[in-house]
This record gives C-alpha cells, sequence and structure tokens, in this order.
C-alpha cells in the first residue's frame, strides 16, 4: 500500500508551512519534486529550498522527475487538459513503484491549497485505479490569503458574496452575474482587459508572499495597462509567473 501525502505549501514562502505540513514532510519515506522544464527550474528549485528548512535528520529521500507538458494541438481545451493529467498520473505511477517498490509514504509539496483551482486531486484519483493508494491531503496557505494580505484588505464586502473564478471563464463570459467581488486564478494575461473598466478596482500581486512579490492597486482603467506591462516584464526576468487579482465594483 503507498499513501501519497498531499501538502499544501502555500505560495514558496516557506514560513507559509503549517506545522502539520512540516510533520507530514518529516514522516515521509519519499518526496517528490516535479520539473516543469526549461524556464520554470525556479519552482522545483523553491521545492528543493523548502525542504532544506524544514526536513530533519534522517530526512525522507528527494526524488525528481519531469512533467509532460500539454499537447497544444488538441483543439478542446477540456480533453487537452484530460490528456495531460492522464500522462501525469501515467508518470507518477512509474517514479512511485520505482523509487517506493515494498509501499510507503510519498509526499508531493503543492502550492497553494491542494483544494482549490489545483489538479494534484484529479490526479491522484486516477492513480487509484491503477494502484492500492490511500490518498491523504495538508490544507495549506492558499494564494487568496496571501493576495489578500499582502494588500491588508478582505476578501469580501460586509454581507456580500465572492466569486473565484478563471481568466479563461472572465475573458468568455464577462463578469460573473450577481457578484460584487471576483478573484481570478490562473490568468494567462489579461483577461480583465476584456471588461469595461468604469467603477471596478483591482488589486493584483504576482509571486505572492514570496521576495520578489509585485502588489499593484488601484482603479481598473489606470493600473490594467501597468500591469499587463509589469507582468510581461516579470515573466521574462524569471522565466515563469504566478499571479491572481481581486476585482471589486464600487
Amino acid at each position: 500500500m503507498i499513501t501519497l501525502t498531499l501538502v499544501g505549501i502555500g505560495s514558496g514562502n516557506p514560513q507559509h508551512l503549517t506545522l502539520q505540513a512540516i510533520e507530514a514532510l518529516n514522516s515521509a519515506d519519499l518526496i517528490l519534486i516535479p520539473r516543469k522544464g526549461k524556464g520554470k527550474d525556479d519552482l522545483a528549485g523553491l521545492r528543493r529550498d523548502i525542504c532544506t528548512q524544514v526536513l530533519r535528520d534522517p530526512a525522507p529521500r528527494l526524488h525528481e522527475f519531469d512533467l509532460p507538458v500539454r499537447d497544444p494541438n488538441t483543439p478542446d481545451y477540456r480533453q487537452r487538459v484530460d490528456d495531460w493529467h492522464d500522462a501525469i498520473a501515467t508518470i507518477w505511477q512509474r517514479e512511485i513503484v520505482a523509487q517506493l517498490p515494498k509501499g510507503g509514504n510519498v509526499a508531493f509539496l503543492v502550492w497553494g491549497d491542494p483544494s482549490l483551482y489545483d489538479s494534484t486531486l484529479r490526479i491522484a484519483e486516477r492513480l487509484k485505479s491503477q494502484m492500492a493508494l490511500n490518498v491523504q491531503v495538508v490544507p495549506g496557505i492558499t494564494a487568496i490569503q496571501a493576495l489578500t494580505a499582502g494588500h491588508a484588505i478582505p476578501l469580501n464586502d460586509i454581507g456580500a458574496p465572492v466569486v473565484i473564478t478563471t481568466g479563461r471563464q472572465l475573458r468568455d463570459n464577462g463578469w460573473p452575474t450577481g457578484a460584487d467581488t471576483v478573484v481570478v486564478m490562473l490568468d494567462a494575461g489579461g483577461a480583465f482587459e476584456t471588461l469595461d473598466p468604469v467603477g471596478i478596482d483591482i488589486w493584483w500581486t504576482a509571486y505572492a508572499g514570496m521576495e520578489n512579490e509585485i502588489c499593484l492597486h488601484g482603479p481598473l482603467s489606470e493600473v490594467g495597462p501597468q500591469i499587463v506591462t509589469r507582468r510581461a516584464e516579470a515573466r521574462a526576468d524569471h522565466g515563469w509567473i504566478m499571479d491572481i487579482y481581486l476585482m471589486r465594483r464600487a
């Protein structure tokens, strides 16, 4: 039997780990660290740095492996994602069986929280059909918490709902009906440009909670173009970017 523990690690700052997360990592026999390819080495490096800071002797083994990339030639978005998840699950199974042939506890460090716009749990479900697997989840600080903390703002207005959505949904469907506050994740860049900016304020953060965190806030009409420019510059500097933003109508 393999126990797969998905450990939420916040947004890359080791101080975001909970005591439960630290104990889960130290209790593992093996910690998997994915490599996402050229230009994204920082992501694997941050996972290694976290392990260096929190693991105690005798420390679990670290094992790095390469992740596949999504096939850009598949026209249907959902099918493209499903095929990608199938490929990742196959690689996970191969690496886990090779590294823990007699079973044991393997941990996987998940950015933010495994429950919120993250596919790790869906990939783990695929593994359950292929091997004897017990899945455990250790919750982490979400990117939304890091965003609101960085700007020192509450998530919602008094008694008002909040909609959490994606850049694709915002671009395709516009401002969610009935929402005064919208949090946008997984935006490939500038989905807010499709909106009429009048009366909308935006709070934008890249690399939330990390040393190179970037925060911008103000009326969307004024700050939107600045965000697009800063985002492109940051992506060019680091080779990758993780950003999130909150918008609120007056």
